[in-house]
């Protein structure tokens, strides 16, 4: 279960890459509104409607941050079934039997 869900982890990451850097940067058009020009936008954009990409980002944005929480509690339930190094190292040594203990026959 944690292996398909960091597979599709994986992915919708690569994908949210790709759609953000599709997407047209509103930066561009800050500068023409400080320095001249007649944009009637607000300094970082208008915010009209959301187009398809905009949209879509979001969509894979918030199944991103679904896969993270699901990927930390599996992790956390995962981890609570295993010992620490010490752990072992301390059940070993109770269960091993001394060097110098008398060897009895059978």
């Amino acid at each position: 279960m944690f292996q398909i869900i960091l597979t599709i982890h994986i992915l919708i990451a690569f994908v949210l890459i790709v759609m953000v850097l599709l997407q047209q940067g509103k930066g561009a058009d800050a500068g023409a509104n400080f320095g001249g020009g007649s944009s009637s936008n607000s300094v970082f954009g208008s915010g009209g409607s959301a187009t398809f990409l905009s949209r879509t980002t979001a969509l894979l944005a918030t199944l991103f941050f679904i896969t993270s929480l699901t990927l930390a509690y599996l992790g956390g339930q995962q981890a609570k079934g295993y010992q620490s190094v010490t752990q072992q190292l301390e059940a070993q040594k109770a269960t091993e039997v001394p060097s110098n203990a008398p060897v009895v026959p059978n």
